[in-house]
């Protein structure tokens, strides 16, 4: 995975809880999944646009 071992994982985890801070962690996780979440409906979701041609204009 991009070359990312253990220890690299380990000195992130530890960059960021000092520039972070322990209280802030929960938010920024909380973040994070609720924009994948919200990219991966909007990826999988099929479009609501409607492009059927309307009837009543077809007529005129």
């Amino acid at each position: 995975m991009f070359g990312i071992g253990i220890p690299e994982l380990i000195i992130l985890l530890v960059i960021v809880l000092v520039i972070f801070g322990a209280g802030k962690l929960p938010e920024i996780g909380s973040g994070l999944g609720k924009a994948i979440r919200g990219f991966k409906k909007g990826v999988s979701e099929q479009d609501e646009i409607d492009v059927t041609p309307d009837q009543q204009k077809k007529k005129q």
